[in-house]
């Protein structure tokens, strides 16, 4: 094939790396950055989990004060999910989903570089409360009245509503970008239903955020008119709801529930397959189990809202109940997919067998919940933090770090080591256990979520010991997998295009990707494309899509 060498003109200097890097509209360079700047996030939301924790260990104010105590939480629970789980998931779907389809680049990519540069502007406008007198304090579910000016002065809470208006816009334009990529420029061959499963549950998760989000914008930009310019939507005081804007919240925070938890769940649909030598049991039923989630998240956001006697119970508990059920028809596909399978307990299979287990209990915990007489004892309890932690952390964090051992050679080249990749499993495993399990106890035994103290006499201190002991073994779990990145970088092993063996079309190109992702694409007969090249051996069919062969003689 004739290849053409382009060189820099005559008199053009070089453009530096970082200039490079800062104005990039290379999806594959966007998805290293959503995914860079989502772990910085997450570090910051670790850091306040562990002052949190750290006060609660013990009765009795340590080192915080309320006032402290309550921005703390509110700002781990805001960066967790608006800031780290939802754009981290974004940024591997930015590099991996145009690959799995054969497609050079985004639809739209100038509007997938805007859309990552709002999320560190957003974050950051909601981190800058803290140089004007405090970050807002009110929960990251912002309840009104709590989140109005009188119980929530300054302008910490103004920041946190500009901060996540920012991050709601870029979420829709991402969501926009991923439609129209999955839609128009799929490769030749691949129809819907030979899509591999990871974009699918992107395709699902994008129509969420353009349904959602929006509501959430407006809900937003509501309570920032309360606050400072006279309106009375959720104020009761001049006529208006608190309940609306538990309504507004809720219609899009269940829906949220899946845009974190659908692309995890794809991502171990991509790893089990692999680790276990076989197809994907179900596919079909796997993909309409995924949109039969997304259409019932959109009835089921009231189940949060039982203990207000404003919603209809029996609808609400019926529909959450049954929401379990295409859950459930994955977990059985994963399952079989298993089921005497020649696995291979790789760091990404643990993973995913970690995600699968976690997610299990949330789900278990979820169901529980959709009871009205156990959610009237539950509520706002503790255990609530326990399902909530099983469904985000067990589930989505699990599902993130599949994803990072899984694809790592994909981007670089190189491997992560396979014995600090464990160790690091292993670690953050029981830690997660040891740290959010107790809490289902403490539920049960009534201690009340976003509190900053309790009795000595309430019966809460050795649960509340053994759950901090937890949250610190998971940051110890964090530095064996900093030093398995960093090493790797430095002086890793060095693999081949396809070091799993896998099955889809972004491993049937070089590691990492040249700019333009392929030279050749297999024909795609199926939903495992790579698969069927290196077992049929079809590759003088591949496809070209780079430039046309030149004649001898002729001319270019």
């Amino acid at each position: 094939m004739a290849t053409t060498t382009l060189a820099p003109r005559a008199g053009t200097a070089r453009r530096s790396w970082v200039l490079d890097w800062l104005t990039t509209v290379d999806h594959k360079k966007i998805g290293i950055l959503y995914i860079l700047n989502s772990f910085l996030f997450f570090f910051a939301a670790g850091i306040l989990a562990l002052l949190i924790r750290s006060e609660l260990m013990v009765p009795g104010m340590q080192f915080l004060d309320e006032a402290t105590y309550n921005q703390a939480f509110t700002m781990h629970g805001t960066i967790m999910i608006f800031l780290f789980i939802v754009p981290v998931l974004a940024g591997f779907a930015n590099y991996i989903v145009p690959l799995m389809i054969g497609a050079p680049d985004m639809a739209f990519p100038r509007i997938n570089a805007l859309s990552f540069w709002l999320l560190p502007l957003g974050g950051g406008l909601i981190f800058s409360g803290y140089l004007f007198g405090g970050a807002a304090a009110e929960g990251w579910t912002g309840y009104a009245p709590l989140s109005n000016g009188r119980y929530a002065p300054g302008v910490g809470t103004d920041l946190w509503l500009i901060g996540l208006t920012l991050v709601g816009t870029a979420s829709i334009l991402g969501s926009v970008n991923f439609i129209a990529t999955i839609f128009k420029m799929r490769a030749p061959g691949m129809t819907l239903f030979r899509m591999p499963i990871f974009v699918w549950t992107m395709l699902v998760t994008a129509t969420l955020i353009l349904l959602a989000t929006p509501v959430l914008t407006a809900g937003l930009i509501a309570l920032f008119i309360d606050r400072n310019y006279g309106g009375s939507f959720f104020d009761p005081t001049t006529g208006g709801n608190p309940i609306l804007w538990q309504h507004i919240f809720w219609f899009f925070g269940h829906p949220e529930v899946y845009i974190v938890i659908l692309p995890a769940m794809g991502v171990v649909s991509e790893i089990l397959p692999v680790f276990s030598r076989k197809p994907l049991f179900g596919y079909r039923a796997f993909v309409y189990a995924t949109i039969g989630i997304g259409l019932l998240s959109f009835s089921v956001w009231a189940h949060h809202m039982f203990t207000t006697g404003q919603v209809f119970l029996p609808f609400f508990a019926f529909m959450t109940a049954l929401i379990a059920v295409p859950t459930g028809v994955k977990m059985f596909n994963w399952m079989a997919t298993m089921w005497r399978g020649s696995i291979s307990l790789t760091t990404p299979m643990l993973f995913a067998l970690g995600f699968i287990s976690m997610f299990l209990i949330g789900g278990i915990s979820g169901v529980m919940l959709s009871s009205p007489p156990i959610d009237f004892h539950l509520q706002d309890t503790y255990f609530v933090v326990a399902h909530l932690h099983y469904v985000f952390f067990g589930g989505s964090v699990f599902g993130v770090f599949a994803a990072t051992y899984f694809w790592f050679p994909k981007m670089t080249g190189r491997r992560l080591n396979e014995g600090l990749g464990k160790v690091h499993f292993w670690i953050h495993f029981i830690g997660f256990n040891l740290a959010f399990f107790p809490m289902h106890a403490l539920g049960i035994s009534g201690m009340p979520r976003r509190i900053a103290d309790y009795s000595p006499d309430a019966g809460f201190t050795f649960w509340n010991i053994v759950s901090t002991t937890g949250a610190f073994m998971i940051a110890v779990s964090v530095l064996p997998f900093l030093v398995n990145v960093v090493a790797t970088l430095i002086n890793g092993e060095r693999v081949g295009d396809d070091p799993w063996e896998a099955n889809t079309l972004e491993w049937a190109t070089t590691s990492p990707p040249p700019p333009y992702n392929f030279d050749t694409l297999p024909p795609v007969r199926s939903e495992r494309p790579v698969f069927d090249l290196r077992h049929k051996h079809d590759a003088v069919h591949g496809m070209t899509v780079a430039e046309p062969q030149v004649p001898e003689g002729g001319e270019a």
